[in-house]
């Protein structure tokens, strides 16, 4: 059956991967993005028409509302939204300034709150739908050196876990993806001062076999499961059982990466 499906930061990286395989098993996507109209086609669909490119600020109050009047308007309803718009940042403490923290938390988390809070009363009108939150494996293991990051992907991970016990009794699930580095142009977003970091993320990134379309079958075939914590590859699956089985070690492990980033300071 053809679902209704908004992803948000729809045009490029993971979002236009997840925007792919929802198109390609039949549904009808509002591929939302600051780009807009602007988009390419989703050449995955097996009907681009089935995809609809919406420019969307996840920061803006109204262009959300706008959205929801164009969902309404167009499809009388929404049974999967996507907040995947995220940007990358991060860097030691005292060389993250507080304009990176808000601009982070303003993109990365209230992106998420504001595109959850707009649909949630549809949803719970419909007594059905399905809200995913694209977190990272930063929400659930914190290396030393990505304060604001993990701070913000730990807090999208809390608020899912709230959303899906609130919501359930109207019939509306709520999933948080945990995906490791894989390679996206997330970086080409990336703020900060602390340069070093930056250099560490990207190289990350580049070296990762792991690609978007990768983590986007993973996700949804987590939603198949009715999921609602995905970590969808085995370098995050690994990294996070290690915490939660093994702390000592994975402390150890941590502080070691706190240590080679002091001995790169001399």
């Amino acid at each position: 059956m053809s679902r209704r499906v908004l992803v948000t930061g729809g045009a490029s990286g993971l979002g236009a991967a997840l925007v792919e395989r929802f198109a390609g098993r039949g549904d009808r996507v509002l591929s939302a993005d600051l780009s807009g109209d602007a988009a390419a086609p989703t050449a995955g669909a097996p009907d681009n028409s089935a995809v609809v490119h919406r420019r969307l600020d996840v920061r803006s109050d109204d262009v959300w509302e706008s959205a929801r009047a164009w969902v309404e308007s167009e499809w009388g309803g929404l049974d999967v939204l996507v907040n995947n718009a995220g940007v990358a940042g991060g860097g030691r403490i005292e060389l993250t300034g507080m304009d990176d923290w808000r601009w982070i938390f303003d993109v990365n988390l209230f992106g998420v709150v504001r595109g959850t809070r707009t649909f949630t009363p549809m949803l719970k009108e419909q007594g059905s739908g399905w809200i995913v939150n694209i977190a990272s494996l930063a929400g659930l293991v914190h290396p030393p050196g990505m304060g604001s990051y993990n701070a913000v992907k730990a807090a999208v991970v809390a608020f899912s876990e709230t959303v899906s016990h609130e919501l359930a009794p109207y019939g509306v699930g709520c999933s948080a993806v945990c995906p490791s580095y894989f390679r996206t142009n997330l970086m080409d977003s990336m703020r900060g001062s602390d340069s070093d970091l930056a250099a560490t993320m990207a190289r990350l990134v580049e070296k990762s076999s792991i690609t978007a379309d990768d983590i986007a079958a993973a996700v949804l075939e987590g939603l198949d499961r009715g999921e609602e914590l995905i970590v969808p590859d085995e370098p995050a699956r690994v990294a996070y059982d290690a915490k939660l089985h093994h702390r000592a070690a994975y402390d150890e492990q941590m502080r070691s990466i706190a240590v080679r980033m002091k001995e790169r300071e001399a």
